[in-house]
């Protein structure tokens, strides 16, 4: 059976204030090209299809575009709803889908409920697991701790529990969405640790013959079963050196995986460029950031007059201008938000504990209260957005 596997669409996205729209559509008719073009089975997206819980139209109409095409193809789609997604708003209207092929999975309780395929060689089963918030489905999935390990481990003890009962060689995938250990983050992922650590192991996934993983914005291969397809567009700088793909993965008689790379339409590079306003205006070997969304970061000593007007009449295409000066006392303030870069809001609140109190840390149980707090708040806006 040939699956291809993508995630991450975050349909309604925008770039820096650029809209992603027209990308975003030439990404789905290229998705819609490969499914015909390359004799796919089966379609699996892995969580964040929209870039919000409430959409906007334009979005919307997006995605209902590339469910019809799709469903014209014959094609079977399965579907699940990711921590950007609402999960009740994506679902509504999954029983009539699922009659045209499209299979949207977004009930924690529905996880060992897989979509069942046929090819020549047999059965496979295809089991959607939503995103899962640990405080919300802990009791639902009967996971011991509100944690994220524990409740996708739940999870996927019905799904084996499940697939146990299916006939002998029935070959199985699981979609997730989820952050595993081992994966390499990016910018542009919504923090996920509600319930202390974020990571999963991979090990979660035994048993299964292939997941299909989404949440992390880099295409990823953490054993030839598990894999991360990353998202079709850059989101964020941090995927500057990314390449955007999805996976067509190969499943043979014997549940054996044999993966490819398909790349995706790239609407315009990334360029992250460092130097004084001077050298970025002068040098030739940047020319290639002319055509490219630009970040600059200007090393100046002084905040030059104007410089994104300028940077702009070469750069046009810039969208983010940093200052960040080689040395004087402006560099600490200026650096502020790439310090803050890639750390949690547990470690940040920590860190403030331990400036205001001179040099002294949070001890475990102030942690514990900080970390309490820190997923009170997280949960409370989680069920704000499901309740919108």
């Amino acid at each position: 059976m040939r699956i291809l596997h993508t995630s991450d669409w975050h349909l309604g996205r925008s770039f820096h204030r650029v809209s992603l729209l027209t990308a975003q559509r030439t990404f789905l008719d290229h998705l819609v090209e490969t499914v015909r073009g390359r004799q796919v089975d089966a379609v699996l997206v892995a969580g964040d299809i929209y870039d919000r819980a409430v959409p906007p139209l334009a979005a919307v109409e997006l995605f209902d575009d590339v469910l019809h095409r799709l469903a014209d193809l014959g094609v079977p789609t399965v579907m699940i709803s990711g921590n950007h997604d609402s999960a009740r708003r994506l679902g509504v209207g999954s029983g009539l889908m699922r009659q045209a092929g499209i299979h949207l999975r977004t009930d924690p309780a529905a996880c060992a409920t897989p979509v069942l395929l046929d090819d020549e060689h047999g059965p496979v089963a295809l089991y959607g697991l939503p995103y899962l918030e640990p405080a919300m489905v802990r009791e639902e999935l009967g996971a011991r701790r509100a944690d994220h390990a524990e409740v996708l481990g739940a999870a996927m003890d019905r799904v084996r529990a499940d697939l146990a009962d299916r006939p002998t060689g029935t070959r199985s995938v699981v979609l997730a969405h989820a952050f595993v250990t081992g994966g390499a983050v990016s910018d542009s992922e919504r923090d996920i640790t509600v319930g202390g650590v974020a990571s999963v192991p991979a090990a979660v996934f035994d048993g299964v013959d292939y997941a299909a993983l989404g949440h992390l914005h880099g295409a990823q291969t953490l054993s030839p079963r598990v894999r991360y397809s990353g998202s079709p567009l850059a989101y964020s700088f941090s995927e500057a050196g990314h390449r955007k793909s999805s996976w067509l993965v190969d499943l043979d008689a014997a549940g054996e995986v044999h993966a490819e790379r398909v790349d995706c339409p790239v609407p315009r590079p990334l360029a992250r460029l460092r130097g004084t306003l001077e050298q970025l205006l002068d040098d030739p070997a940047l020319a290639a950031g002319e055509e490219a969304w630009v970040e600059a970061t200007l090393t100046d000593s002084s905040r030059p007059h104007e410089p994104m007007a300028r940077l702009a009449k070469r750069f046009p295409h810039i969208v983010s201008l940093v200052f960040d000066p080689d040395e004087g006392p402006a560099r600490s303030l200026a650096s502020y938000a790439q310090r803050l870069r890639g750390r949690s809001d547990q470690e940040i609140a920590e860190d403030f504990v331990e400036h205001v109190r001179a040099g002294r840390g949070a001890d475990a149980g102030e942690r514990a209260e900080l970390r309490s707090a820190i997923d009170d708040v997280r949960v409370d806006d989680t069920v704000r957005e499901v309740a919108r």
